[in-house]
């Protein structure tokens, strides 16, 4: 049975107030008890998506678990006076999930990212998690979805990590998660990471919570993306603003 998390609403966007272990643990009870799951790892372009777009808002709504992938979130939940407990990040909870996978033999299929980088990732999950099935994979260039979304009804997979980006992902499994009793989880370019075709932040700057400062000096195009994050806080204090009015 799902454990009820105490949710934070931040701009509409519901996050479980849960540590990364509370998450994980819940989540691979799930897994245990063969329960459909839908995980969503929100930063804050995710919610003002949610918040411009009525029907992506909802995909997100009726997700099991919303996390606050992105110091963005945990900040503005704290300026709301509702902090989270801590981030819980995309990557960092696919790599405990597939270790957690490799050690209960589960069957993992892997969807989305280029050809050579899906390719690239089947293998790395096979060396360092030998315990886990890969049932299937595909890469994200694909027109038919139906067809897709056979291939992974056929392959009766316990986890789907779908590294589609966002919305695309998110829209792709509210639509097709019920093929699967699995736990189906959008990890947006986790899977360059795993493969080795893009380096996360090193360590200290995770630590002090400036990774979007490293991947703009990494890749300075993504400089309109990050101007989401003031946008962001500035509704965020003038929703903070209006609920003290």
């Amino acid at each position: 049975m799902s454990q009820k998390f105490t949710e934070v609403s931040v701009l509409g966007v519901n996050f479980i107030q849960a540590t990364v272990q509370q998450f994980l643990n819940q989540v691979y009870q799930d897994s245990l008890d063969q329960q459909n799951r839908f995980i969503v790892t929100a930063n804050p372009e995710i919610v003002l998506t949610a918040r411009a777009n009525h029907k992506y808002a909802q995909i997100v709504a009726g997700a099991d678990y919303t996390t606050a992938d992105g110091i963005g979130i945990i900040k503005g939940a704290q300026i709301l006076g509702t902090p989270l407990p801590e981030r819980i990040t995309g990557f960092d909870s696919m790599l405990a999930l597939l270790k957690w996978a490799s050690q209960h033999h589960k069957r993992v299929f892997l969807l989305g990212a280029k050809p050579e980088v899906v390719k690239a990732a089947v293998t790395k999950v096979e060396v360092k998690f030998p315990g886990i099935k890969i049932c299937g994979w595909q890469d994200g260039y694909f027109e038919d979805e139906d067809a897709v979304a056979e291939k992974i009804r056929s392959a009766h997979p316990d986890f789907v990590f779908a590294a589609l980006g966002f919305p695309k992902q998110e829209y792709f499994i509210a639509k097709y998660r019920h093929v699967a009793d699995a736990i189906w989880m959008g990890v947006g370019g986790s899977f360059d990471v795993l493969a080795g075709f893009a380096q996360r932040a090193p360590q200290k700057w995770q630590d002090h919570h400036v990774e979007w400062l490293y991947r703009l000096l990494k890749e300075p195009s993504r400089i309109g993306r990050m101007m989401a994050l003031p946008k962001y806080l500035g509704l965020v204090y003038l929703q903070k603003l209006t609920h003290k009015n």
